[in-house]
């Protein structure tokens, strides 16, 4: 059974960009398994509607009741390079509107009652930390790579959903230098189930779904429901939280010479003592 689903911007807000165009494929096999794949070429950096997109994708398919296990894949080269960094230099004021579809997105996959499965491949930058933060297991390809380089685009974010996957000191060294780590590195510190080859990354994540799927269904959403609320921390008050600073840094002029030195391809110079 296929949802269909390529889902499109509006015409006015295509028009600003081809690059604005957002694809999203969804389909559910007769197994239950639903398989979600970000497709937004050329580095599924997903612009504003596309976090909404992705959000209400998964949300439907969590409530679907033949649905038993969700696999968030992606195409292309990388699984997900965060948000569009481009879209938020053109228009400052969308930076409210991509909050609200990040944390829309990541609380989706939190609260999906299904297990999903994120299956990354290439990248996971950004808000693709908050999607495999949120989910329930990883499985990576042998070329992966996980980081947060908010620190060099003026921005703050996901360091609730990395606090979920590494150790602290790890996270603080990840937060504060923007510097990625390798799936090999991530596998070692316990937050990949597993490290296949690039080709094998989603048939892996599909043979893991196809077990769960196997499962009682009713087992398996009592299990993610009991599991969700024994967790020590809040997540999804967590980002409520961290967005505040998010806020806050994006308002400094800093914030925006790094955008624009990221979109102009050169290093920014920064002015702000970081002193109020």
């Amino acid at each position: 059974m296929s949802h269909g689903l390529i889902l499109t911007l509006s015409q006015g807000e295509r028009n600003l960009t081809e690059e604005s165009v957002v694809y999203l494929q969804s389909n559910v096999n007769d197994k239950g398994i639903a398989e979600v794949l970000l497709d937004h070429p050329p580095v599924n950096a997903l612009p504003s509607e596309g976090w909404a997109h992705l959000a209400k994708t998964i949300r439907s398919l969590g409530e679907d009741e033949k649905v038993r296990v969700v696999v968030l894949g992606a195409a292309g080269r990388g699984f997900c390079g965060g948000v569009d960094i481009k879209e938020l230099a053109r228009d400052g004021r969308l930076i409210v509107k991509v909050n609200r579809g990040c944390y829309d997105s990541f609380a989706a996959v939190y609260d999906c009652p299904v297990p999903v499965i994120t299956a990354v491949h290439g990248f996971c930058l950004g808000g693709g930390i908050g999607l495999v933060g949120s989910s329930d297991i990883i499985i990576a390809s042998d070329d992966a790579t996980f980081g947060l380089p908010e620190i060099d685009r003026g921005a703050m974010g996901a360091a609730t959903h990395l606090m979920r996957m590494f150790p602290v000191q790890k996270v603080r060294r990840m937060f504060y230098t923007g510097q990625p780590i390798t799936a090999a590195e991530a596998y070692r510190l316990g937050a990949v189930e597993s490290v296949v080859k690039r080709e094998e990354v989603l048939p892996a994540a599909r043979a893991l779904a196809e077990t769960i799927a196997a499962k009682s269904p009713r087992a398996v959403r009592l299990a993610k429901w009991a599991l969700n609320g024994i967790e020590l921390m809040d997540i999804k008050k967590s980002y409520r939280y961290e967005q505040g600073f998010t806020f806050e840094l994006y308002t400094s002029p800093d914030s925006q010479e790094a955008r624009e030195a990221f979109v102009e391809k050169r290093d920014a110079k920064f002015k702000d003592k970081g002193k109020d």
